[in-house]
């Protein structure tokens, strides 16, 4: 397993269930028909991208979780300009857009969509920064990029649990990429993404996690009705206030920012010091000894009720 990319216990047989009502065949191949003839239109102007209007950036975004049928609430202030390291727990490739709509930003993808047949240098070309996750000695390097990049203003978008949970359960996010807002002197924008269904409970139809192939989550999302994603943009965090990565990675975790106040408004489930609901049995974000209770019978490893 990778250091940069630690894996999630999340499942699609133990974690994924389709939201109670569906839409009709005919709506649900229109959806997917628009989603796919949105992301194709971005993916021709991917050379020109970072040279369109942020606005309209933002309106793409958003267009293509509508068209998939899932509405959006957004809560908080807007992200601030400049440099600035857009961080997010990651639950869904709805997460992506979901991000550029807050604030347009270069994303860190992962090195193998840069040998991708066509597609690879078109995203080259519109600002994408690569990590090799299999390759713990080019870390050093991949974080002095995205302090680069940080330091000539631009936004870079980051997921850093490093793999998608279900939502209902998080993991802990990985410091190194923190160090580069640290050197760059730039604030971090923490944003929590949560997904609920038409009865306002946590929704997993959209999680893309484990071996769920793209085709099927696409599939679950747009044949879904009532899917709502809200994006809680946090105050951001000014350069300066946290002493080392550590700290600052801790404070943007969704955790850290109001977790036992939606436990205890009824808006979430309680979660262990490594993200996940209390009640599973795991080792420390570090590899240390384990917290929480003992797992209870018929429920997945990430506390979702069989």
């Amino acid at each position: 397993m990778s250091v940069w990319l630690p894996g999630a216990p999340c499942t699609p047989s133990g974690c994924v269930v389709p939201t109670r009502t569906a839409r009709a065949l005919p709506e649900a191949v229109l959806r997917l028909t628009a989603v796919a003839v949105l992301v194709l239109a971005g993916v021709l102007l991917l050379p020109v991208g970072r040279r369109l209007p942020a606005g309209l950036v933002g309106r793409w975004c958003r267009w293509i979780v509508r068209a998939a049928g899932v509405r959006i609430r957004t809560t908080g202030a807007a992200a601030p300009t400049g440099g600035l390291l857009l961080v997010a727990n990651h639950i869904s490739w709805l997460d992506v857009p979901l991000l550029g709509a807050v604030r347009p930003a270069r994303m860190l993808a992962k090195a193998e969509i840069r040998r991708w047949p066509l597609a690879g240098p078109l995203v080259a070309r519109s600002g994408v920064l690569f990590i090799d996750r299999d390759r713990l000695r080019a870390l050093p390097d991949t974080v002095a990029r995205i302090a680069a990049a940080l330091g000539e203003g631009s936004a870079v978008a980051v997921f850093p649990e490093g793999s998608t949970w279900c939502g209902r359960g998080q993991g802990s996010f990985r410091r190194a990429v923190f160090q580069a807002a640290i050197d760059a002197g730039v604030p971090v924008q923490p944003v929590r993404i949560h997904y609920r269904d038409t009865s306002g409970t946590t929704a997993t139809a959209p999680a893309f996690v484990g071996d769920d192939t793209l085709v099927a989550s696409l599939w679950r999302v747009v044949s879904a009705r009532g899917l709502v994603a809200e994006v809680g943009i946090r105050a951001a965090l000014p350069p300066g206030r946290h002493p080392d990565r550590r700290a600052l990675a801790a404070a943007a975790h969704p955790r850290g920012g109001g977790q036992e106040r939606e436990r205890r408004a009824g808006q979430g489930p309680v979660l262990g010091r490594d993200g996940s609901p209390a009640g599973r049995r795991a080792g420390g974000p570090d590899g240390g000894p384990d917290t929480g209770l003992v797992v209870r019978p018929r429920t997945s490893p990430c506390g979702h009720q069989k």
